[in-house]
């Protein structure tokens, strides 16, 4: 049984040991205020009315202070009580000032509507400030004051800065509207080939592999085809035809002049002539239409050799030596790869943003790379099942490091304009679903309610809530709200 008691007596000091140490870490540099709400021990001492606000008594009056906003923007009802029961609070003038950190007093009358008064004005948020209640009855003045804190942090200069917090003035800057848009690097198709022998044929050699790179003119295969020998043929032979029709030509007009034939020979021979050059021309005429000439070189007359047609880098080989090719078969595909095209999509929603000509910068999250280019194309059509249509940005690609398929994403810059204030996008934190930033008041961190504008990605402008000149925290602004989330911070009024 002693045993147990001594057990029982460690426990004890040890969790005592445990508190204290708890509560002299919680009383460290940085006090924390919550949310709609004094400290919790605050909160504790304060006498609650009937309807969940503020009680504030004097002698016989009392006056519960509500801050109401349910289904309405927030505003101030009090609640009139004499010796502990409701009254009429007609025969009551009521008047309550608000004193905000860094703001000048705000006063806000009452009426009186139903059962209670009401005031005449919203209060905005942060619902952080000293209140000061004067009433009127009876020809009596009746004076209380109280503190409200809401969203505030305690921490001073030597303090914020070891926790890296930057404090700066809200001051004017450049916004550059901008316009994020998904896209995928692909081939420039006009910079792109597709090799065909335009003669059926058997391939009798390859010089040329995919991903080598080739210079206009190189050789990329020989091709052995049996048409080509009869169209070589065909123009020898009407190569010769023309040399004999000539020679027939040239005798019967020497002729002819010495008066020794008929004019008529003359002239038919002169006809024999036109007809075998004219098809020495057409059988020509069909090599060159085929990129091939008449000569048949070491190899024959019907071998002929596929030359690249433009510099660039064979991205498609579809050929073997032994192979039967037709006349039409894509062989080797050749791409200029000295430019590519970044192809985003665009939504409807973002055709009035988007024109041709606008520059354009192109990121790659997998490579870490950046390039700048313009829009040379927008499709001028919606796809019926996607809804979207496609735009292009032209881009440099000497060193080849934009490769074909890879994902992109394309900022487009629509539009720039001077704002009053604008602050860095990671002075922007979100309490209670409001994007809020901490303004610096003396000691005190404080949120700040803030209706967003336009950004740029690294800034954003500040339509209301922050005023030009005033301090804000800039820099590592979440550990303000760290310490707002370890107090455990909440909404009450």
């Amino acid at each position: 049984m002693k045993g147990r008691q001594f057990l029982l007596t460690g426990a004890i000091a040890v969790l005592a040991l445990i508190a204290a140490a708890f509560l002299y870490v919680s009383g460290g540099p940085a006090a924390v205020s919550g949310e709609h709400g004094e400290e919790e021990r605050s909160r504790k001492e304060t006498a609650k009315g009937p309807h969940g606000g503020r009680l504030l008594s004097n002698d016989d009056l009392a006056l519960e202070v509500t801050l109401y906003e349910r289904g309405v923007p927030p505003e101030f009802r009090l609640y009139a009580y004499e010796k502990g029961k409701a009254i009429d609070p007609a025969g009551i003038e009521a008047r309550v000032t608000l004193s905000r950190l860094g703001a000048s007093p705000e006063q806000i009358s009452l009426c009186k509507e139903g059962d209670f008064l009401r005031g005449e004005r919203e209060v905005v948020e942060p619902h952080s400030f000293a209140v000061e209640v004067i009433a009127q009855r009876a020809g009596r003045e009746y004076r209380w004051q109280y503190e409200q804190e809401e969203g505030r942090v305690r921490m001073s200069d030597a303090a914020a800065k070891s926790a890296g917090i930057e404090v700066a003035a809200a001051s004017g800057a450049r916004i550059r509207s901008t316009l994020q848009l998904q896209g995928e690097i692909q081939f420039n198709q006009d910079r792109l080939v597709r090799v065909v022998p335009r003669l059926a044929g058997v391939v009798t050699g390859v010089a040329k592999n995919a991903g080598d790179r080739v210079g206009k003119g190189d050789v990329l295969a020989v091709v052995e085809s049996q048409a080509l020998g009869d169209l070589r043929s065909e123009y020898l032979a009407a190569a010769r035809r023309v040399e004999l029709a000539r020679t027939t030509h040239d005798r019967q007009k020497r002729l002819w002049e010495q008066e020794i034939t008929a004019q008529k020979e003359y002239l038919a021979a002169r006809q024999a002539l036109a007809e075998a050059e004219i098809a020495q021309r057409n059988a020509g005429q069909r090599l060159t239409a085929l990129g091939l000439n008449a000569d048949a070189g070491e190899g024959g007359l019907s071998r002929f050799a596929l030359r690249a047609p433009i510099d660039g880098v064979v991205i498609e080989k579809r050929v073997a030596t032994g192979e039967a090719v037709q006349a039409d078969a894509n062989i080797f595909v050749i791409a200029d790869l000295a430019t590519v095209w970044a192809e985003m999509t665009l939504y409807p929603a973002d055709l009035k943003a988007v024109k041709a000509g606008q520059r354009a910068t192109v990121r790659s999250a997998d490579l870490d790379a950046q390039a700048s280019g313009t829009i040379s194309y927008i499709g001028s059509l919606v796809g019926d099942q996607t809804r979207t249509a496609k735009a292009r940005v032209t881009l440099p690609n000497r060193d080849g490091r934009w490769r074909p398929g890879l994902f992109v994403t394309v900022e487009v810059v629509h539009g720039e304009a001077d704002v009053p204030v604008a602050v860095p996008v990671e002075a922007i934190q979100t309490l209670r679903d409001s994007k809020v930033v901490f303004g610096r008041f003396g000691e005190h961190f404080e949120a700040r309610p803030v209706e967003l504008g336009r950004s740029d990605g690294k800034q954003v402008e500040i339509v209301r809530g922050l005023a030009p000149g005033q301090r804000y925290a800039a820099g590592n602004s979440y550990v303000l709200k760290a310490e707002l989330g370890k107090a455990g911070a909440s909404h009450d009024h």
